[in-house]
């Protein structure tokens, strides 16, 4: 762990300059400069005294958070053949999250699972093909480069109306595939 590097960030988080930590802490401002520099070792009980002032502690401090996946490849994906569609879980373990987006393959003249009336809200962009969106009584047509926004009010689907299949991203709050 860079103990100078974390504690400049904890500093910068709460919006302190070297001279206010210096004055809440009553350690000169060269000395934190140098430890946040890594220039120096704090003792345990300067760190604490940095830490108190900086409102937090040493168990906080040296807490290790697991670091959270942020890029994820085809290898992490999950996908789940149908008949009429296939669908590719990007982000795994999306249910967790506030928001779930799949890549939906809608092959040609068929359509996707019927989406039952929910309170949340979808937006979906086709990457490739033609599709109709059906949402209750309403049709709307979509073809490449597309988007639409709806709220989760009503049942709807998604039809290919093309010859071709059709790739849609589609990400829904709250997860609902």
């Amino acid at each position: 762990m860079d103990i100078g590097k974390k504690l400049k960030e904890l500093r910068l988080q709460n919006d302190l300059t070297l001279d206010d930590l210096a004055s809440r802490s009553e350690l000169t401002k060269g000395f934190l400069s140098q430890v946040e520099r890594n220039l120096t070792t704090p003792s345990i009980a300067t760190l604490e005294d940095i830490l108190e002032a900086l409102g937090s502690n040493l168990s906080e401090f040296f807490r290790e958070e697991p670091e959270e996946q942020v890029v994820f490849s085809t290898q992490d994906f999950f996908v789940d053949e149908q008949e009429d569609y296939t669908i590719e879980w990007v982000i795994p373990n999306a249910q967790k999250n506030e928001m779930e987006p799949i890549l939906l393959t809608l092959h040609p003249h068929k359509k996707s699972q019927e989406m039952i009336a929910y309170r949340g809200e979808e937006f979906g962009y086709v990457l490739k093909g033609t599709v109709t969106l059906v949402c209750g009584n309403k049709r709307y047509k979509l073809k490449a480069q597309e988007t639409f926004y709806l709220e989760g009010k009503k049942s709807h689907y998604l039809y290919n109306h093309g010859s071709s299949d059709a790739r849609i991203l589609w990400i829904t709050t709250p997860p609902m595939f």
